[in-house]
């Protein structure tokens, strides 16, 4: 390459959102943040929302100052987690706030589904694990609240899509994003219409489906001149977030598994085909969309959502703690007293979560952990033990070993969790970068626009420029106990 290349990745989290500049000169890429901002949701009488309109401006904010810094980009990219949705008229106008997936309007919702179409069925055509947040269960409740929105839609946008449609007038989905919602097929990526007429959902709302790593149109006119920018493009990336985290996976060769570890934790194997069966439905895995015509095949997590509510609970009390501060709590209590299942239905919807960790265990007859410290110890032990069982699983599929496990994201700042991951686990855990779904995000730009080959060559770049941790495991017998204990409580 003659000149150093320049991508925004505009990275919208459960806490907050950022633009994220990258600079690549052809073999080692640098990342700078240059505007971050709150991105939590907004409740309005009884239902949370994204608060659309202010993350547009904020991101908008962020392209002008990476603009301003490096003195003009050559693209731009979105990713936001999965499932959530917006849905516009045909003139183009947004109907009404999307919802956020903790919204109460699914409590309930998977069952009533299931009288219409039955589990093993929408399993057999999507693929997807089970979870009432999932886009199916969220539209359904509108079709029987026979919402006046759903009526007057006529296209239905994920959130990294509807952004993209703000910034460029595209109309279409990306298939990454797409196959959160289980109304897709990751066989053919084609939405599945028999389930969208079996449940009553306009089929006129589905968006055609275009893959990762595809230029879609330059910012319109009026964007670009509020911004003060000539027209760059736009680009679709993996846009759900924990595609393009996978992306920068610095793995080679085979024998390995990944853990993109934020608010959730996506844990799993890339593979070339979905991975449907009645085994795969028993364990409650899903097939997710990858870059480079991949699948994700991997279990939902409940990952740090449960710390991250119990600092948030905390600091409504007055004790505003920082995440430093609770982790050293943590790793000072004592350990393998109390186990919680993170992926609870209980532990949900936010709101009182120490209190909610302590009940479980008072119902479970373990002891209530004591202090913060065992709190935040017994949600991060519970944890690495989820991820011992999701491991168990993902070999069995495989039919194979899996000797490493990289974790990625934001969570790879826990050292203390990266080391209870290594021990539950029995393995290695190599950990890092922490701005992966950036770094993935950046660099399937230089993939769309020719700058990179492949996500074989995405991987050796992160290789060359980012160094991970190594966690080796210690004290296999002890959680050996632990285990069997964890597994009496779900």
């Amino acid at each position: 390459m003659a000149a150093e290349r320049k991508y925004l990745a505009l990275d919208l989290g459960a806490e907050s959102g950022r633009g994220a500049l990258g600079r690549f000169d052809g073999s080692r890429l640098t990342l700078e943040e240059v505007h971050r901002f709150s991105n939590t949701p907004v409740r309005v009488s009884s239902h949370l929302h994204w608060d659309v309109l202010s993350i547009f401006a904020n991101l908008k904010q962020a392209i002008a100052a990476a603009a301003t810094r490096a003195r003009g980009i050559h693209s731009v990219a979105v990713d936001t987690w999965g499932v959530d949705f917006g849905l516009v008229a045909k003139d183009g106008s947004l109907l009404g706030n999307p919802v956020h997936y903790r919204d109460a309007r699914t409590d309930g919702m998977m069952e009533k589904t299931f009288e219409v179409v039955p589990k093993k069925e929408i399993f057999k055509q999507t693929g997807i694990q089970f979870m009432q947040l999932n886009t199916i269960f969220q539209l359904y409740s509108m079709v029987l609240a026979k919402s006046p929105l759903l009526r007057s839609a006529d296209l239905m946008l994920m959130m990294p899509d509807l952004l993209n449609f703000f910034f460029t007038g595209s109309k279409s989905s990306e298939f990454t994003i797409a196959s959160t919602s289980q109304l897709l097929n990751p066989r053919n990526a084609a939405w599945c219409r028999e389930l969208f007429d079996k449940l009553g959902i306009p089929f006129r709302i589905a968006p055609s489906i275009i893959e990762p790593g595809t230029v879609i149109a330059p910012l319109r006119n009026d964007v670009s001149d509020e911004i003060g920018l000539s027209s760059v493009p736009g680009v679709t990336v993996g846009s759900h977030d924990t595609a393009s985290a996978v992306a920068a996976v610095p793995a080679k060769g085979t024998g390995w598994c990944y853990i993109s570890c934020g608010t959730w934790s996506l844990m799993g194997i890339e593979t070339a085909k979905p991975i449907i069966n009645k085994k795969t439905l028993e364990y409650n895995f899903t097939n997710e969309g990858g870059v480079g015509g991949t699948i994700r095949f991997l279990k939902n997590i409940m990952g740090l959502w449960l710390v991250q509510e119990c600092r948030r609970q905390w600091a409504k009390e007055g004790q505003d703690l920082s995440y430093a501060e609770i982790t050293e709590a943590a790793a000072k209590a004592a350990s393998m007293k109390s186990f919680v299942d993170c992926n609870s239905s209980v532990f949900l919807a936010p709101g009182g979560m120490p209190a909610r960790i302590a009940e479980f265990c008072r119902k479970t007859g373990q002891p209530v952990p004591e202090g913060k410290g065992g709190i935040v110890r017994c949600a991060l032990e519970s944890l690495a033990l989820t991820y011992r069982r999701a491991l168990g699983v993902l070999e069995d599929v495989s039919g194979g070993r899996i000797d490493t496990i990289h974790i990625v994201g934001g969570g790879t700042q826990n050292r203390l969790l990266c080391q209870l991951a290594a021990d539950a686990c029995n393995r290695p855990v190599v950990a890092g970068p922490v701005e992966a779904t950036a770094i993935g995000n950046v660099l399937m730009q230089a993939v769309a626009l020719g700058d990179l080959a492949s996500t074989a060559d995405v991987r050796e770049v992160v290789r060359n420029s980012f160094s991970p941790e190594r966690y080796e495991p210690k004290d296999a017998a002890a959680w050996d106990d632990a285990y069997e204990r964890y597994l009496k409580i779900l």
